[in-house]
């Protein structure tokens, strides 16, 4: 025998129930011997208690809803049955209807739906479905009954979810099937009292009326057939990586039930439980997948648990007290109060100095909660001896479930890490002594990027995702897009990486999207799919996404963007950007942001700010780190100047070859922005704060480069005009560095807290005088490099170098939150 449960989706409309006929065909050609458990039809028990609850309230309205749900039922009849078969069900339909709409009609008259009534309003929700599947199956030639559960299944007076009398149910089940050869088709969700009144077994009564017919008849499998590929490793509608797990054991498909997984339904394991009857979890439109199978026992898996659970919305009780110390009968009397009072606990963390206790209820409950506490407690509260009763409320609780955590060393130590690192506070935490639970309370806004991040560290093979946010798309941030599409393939299979670009902003347009955007296809999207930029609304929608290991990328020069780098910070986002403004502006400011990082647990990474894609900055933090002292920097810090003063020569004018450099793309618009030295001088500035020297912008000493007449031009055609005019000037500075045999570099250094930018002269033993192109060379002397510096060479601008640097700074994010 197999008993095989259909929920509501899974009998919503024609298409559906015509899937469940060819299931219930497959198991009748493989010689299985089959019970069927139906639900109602999708929304139709929530549609019930919307109409039983207007009735009530005398709302007249409710008519036309009632109305809606016998047309769906009878266009199903229409679908499914031939024609000259169809009267039979179309009556018994009808009949149903009307004696549902007089109930109805009493309760309007009444003005009253009392949970009784209830339960009776909604069992027509499983006996109109059932009927018309079984006339469904006998119409396709399968020999099929309807069978109503109210006359098997026996249950207190305990309305919305009564408690069933296993004893008198169990005989019942027996006795009706003993000579029954035609398949039966039975109501779930429903019973009834030794009087004859109808009860329900609480939402999720369907899969529990399943397992106590299988667990009555012995069934040899459970099958719960729903909307879903089986049991998964989470709730795939807010973990897109979820998998189904193949083999899970009783007791961790409880925990998990319990924590929020809806698959299944608590109660609805034990009658099996008991009996030792496996269930499978399987899917009606998806039927040739194996789903989940569970039973006593699971083999080894590869990974430390088995699945991640999640309660969306609770409220948290705290009672504190010194009264409470060393006092016995607290816990008892607490519990017992709210007990009394129906209110029902989910997780209970206490504090092994018995100051205070906590628990998590449903929100709906908190406020009575608090009532019925302040009552137990009146006294002690009035003595001082406990605190006010307080509540939190816009929690969720998430629950980490597995029977091999027993056998693993450190999994709490993961799961309090991966939350620190995504800046997820944890309000409460409670582990069971069986080691097959680890439950955390956390803020409701943090559930879905706890959810991921949780999921991400503890199933391992699965690819670890970024979530990028990129501002800028110009010549770097186009760069760098083309750069993430070419290596995305290489990241995912060797590195388990997948870049996601979740957001992307240019001066026109912006657009976020969760699903991703394509680094390949961008520009058409964010033509087609992006609205208006604006920044504060583009930084204010990356928090409110709240995405676990987001990095927030800045391919600007823009002045306005670094005023949101400290609250990206504290949103617990991580920051790459060559852009300089952020650590060239004040010291306190630089300071603050270094702060922040460290504070929230995330990476503020500018490798590109000095040098473009040389490893300057990280060289820096190396030897700091490692204890090497600076005694003196060197560096020609800008290609631009490098290019014009490694072509200025006998034969080339130097204005000759700063119009050169222009053509090339070398220089900004004006050139006069790269010649007066402000950029090299941010560029020292920022060196000089990694090596601990504070200094403010206003103290780096800059030697005009350009006289007067050109730096006073009104413009950039005057300003070459003007650069002719004074081109003896530049002829002389050339000729007395030849005389020396030296040669011209614009060389920025740092020197016993002084730093400074000017044109000065090296001779042939000096490390840049054989510098060339546009490169940029940096020489460090330290403690360890006395004798000989610590020289880094290469390309210091151009686009595809600074992206590839801003690339491996992402990457190095990733490294950081594994």
């Amino acid at each position: 025998m197999k008993v095989l449960k259909f929920g509501g989706t899974s009998v919503a409309s024609a298409e559906n129930i015509r899937n469940i006929v060819s299931i219930v065909e497959k198991n009748i050609k493989q010689g299985e011997h089959l019970a069927l458990v139906f639900s109602a039809m999708g929304g139709v028990t929530n549609k019930l208690l919307e109409i039983g609850r207007m009735a009530a309230a005398g709302n007249d309205s409710y008519k036309e809803l009632l109305d809606a749900i016998e047309a769906k039922h009878f266009a199903l009849i229409k679908s499914l049955i031939p024609v000259q078969s169809q009267s039979n069900i179309l009556a018994l339909t009808k009949s149903g209807f009307n004696d549902l709409s007089d109930l109805l009609r009493g309760v309007s008259l009444i003005r009253e739906f009392s949970k009784r009534t209830s339960d009776l309003t909604v069992s027509f929700g499983e006996r109109l479905s059932t009927r018309i599947i079984a006339a469904v199956l006998t119409s396709s030639g399968i020999s099929a009954d309807f069978c109503d559960a109210r006359t098997l299944i026996r249950t207190d007076h305990h309305f919305g979810m009564a408690n069933v009398d296993f004893n008198v149910t169990n005989a019942n089940i027996q006795e009706y099937f003993e000579n029954r050869n035609a398949i039966q088709c039975v109501t779930g969700f429903i019973g009834q009292t030794e009087d004859g009144i109808t009860t329900t077994l609480g939402r999720g009564g369907s899969d529990y009326t399943a397992s106590i017919l299988g667990a009555a008849l012995q069934a040899s499998v459970i099958e719960i057939w729903t909307d879903v590929d089986g049991m998964m490793t989470a709730d795939p509608r807010k973990v897109p990586n979820a998998f189904t797990i193949p083999d899970i054991s009783y007791a961790e498909a409880m925990e998990l039930s319990h924590f929020g997984a809806k698959v299944i339904y608590p109660p609805s394991l034990q009658p099996a439980f008991t009996r030792n009857i496996p269930i499978k979890i399987l899917n009606t439109f998806n039927p040739s997948f194996e789903g989940t199978l569970v039973s006593r026992s699971t083999p080894a898996r590869a990974f430390d648990i088995t699945g991640i659970s999640s309660i969306d919305d609770i409220a948290l009780v705290d009672i504190q007290g010194s009264g409470m110390i060393g006092v016995a009968g607290v816990s008892s009397r607490l519990f017992t109060a709210l007990s009394q009072n129906s209110i029902s606990v989910i997780l209970i963390s206490q504090a092994s100095s018995e100051h205070s206790i906590c628990f998590a209820i449903n929100p709906e409950d908190a406020q009575r909660a608090q009532v019925v506490l302040e009552r137990a407690f009146e006294k002690e509260i009035a003595a001082a001896q406990i605190d006010s009763i307080s509540i939190q409320k816009n929690l969720s609780i998430i629950a980490i479930v597995g029977e091999g955590m027993r056998r693993s060393t450190g999994i709490s130590g993961k799961l309090f890490s991966v939350l620190g690192k995504n800046g997820v506070n944890v309000v409460a935490t409670a582990q069971g002594s069986s080691e097959l639970n680890i439950s955390v309370v956390i803020s409701k806004n943090d559930l879905s990027k706890a959810l991921n991040a949780i999921h991400g560290v503890f199933f391992q093979s699965e690819t670890r995702s970024l979530n990028v946010f990129i501002v800028g798309a110009g010549l770097i941030g186009s760069t760098l897009l083309n750069q993430i599409a070419s290596q995305a393939a290489y990241l995912k299979e060797e590195r388990l990486l997948e870049i996601n670009v979740i957001g992307l902003s240019n001066t026109r347009k912006m657009l976020l999207d969760t699903n991703g955007i394509s680094p390949v296809t961008w520009r058409d999207s964010l033509e087609a799919n992006g609205v208006k930029t604006s920044l504060p609304a583009f930084v204010q929608r990356i928090q409110e996404l709240n995405l676990p290991n987001s990095v927030f990328v800045d391919c600007t020069s823009d002045k306005e963007i670094v005023q949101y780098y400290p609250m990206l910070l504290k949103s617990h986002i991580s920051i790459v950007t060559p852009n300089k403004v952020a650590n060239s502006g004040t010291y306190a400011d630089y300071k603050l942001l270094r702060e922040s990082a460290l504070k929230y647990g995330v990476k503020f990474l500018y490798e590109t700010n000095v040098g473009a894609g040389l490893p300057i900055i990280s060289t820096i933090d190396g030897l700091i780190t490692s204890g090497d002292k600076f005694l003196k920097i060197e560096a020609i810090l800008s290609g631009t100047l490098s290019y014009i003063f490694n072509s200025f020569g006998p034969d080339l004018p130097f204005a000759d070859a700063v119009r050169d450099a222009k053509a090339k793309g070398y220089t900004e618009p004006d050139p006069r922005d790269d010649l007066s030295g402000l950029d090299v001088a941010r560029k020292i500035l920022i060196l000089a704060r990694e090596v601990g020297v504070p200094l403010e912008p206003e103290a780096i000493k800059i030697a005009p480069l350009l006289p007067d007449n050109c730096l006073q031009a009104p413009s950039v055609d005057e300003f070459f005009r003007q650069l002719e005019i004074s081109d003896d000037y530049f002829a002389n500075l050339l000729a007395d560095a030849a005389k020396s045999d030296g040669r011209l570099r614009y060389i920025a250094s740092l020197e016993n807290g002084n730093a400074s930018v000017q044109l000065r002269v090296v001779d042939r033993q000096h490390p840049f005088y054989n510098l060339s192109g546009s490169d940029n060379i940096i020489s460090f002397t330290t403690e360890r490099y006395k004798d000989t510096p610590l020289v880094i060479k290469g390309p210091g601008a151009g686009a595809e170098v600074t992206a590839t640097r801003v690339f491996a700074d992402i990457i190095s994010v990733s490294s950081f939150l594994e």
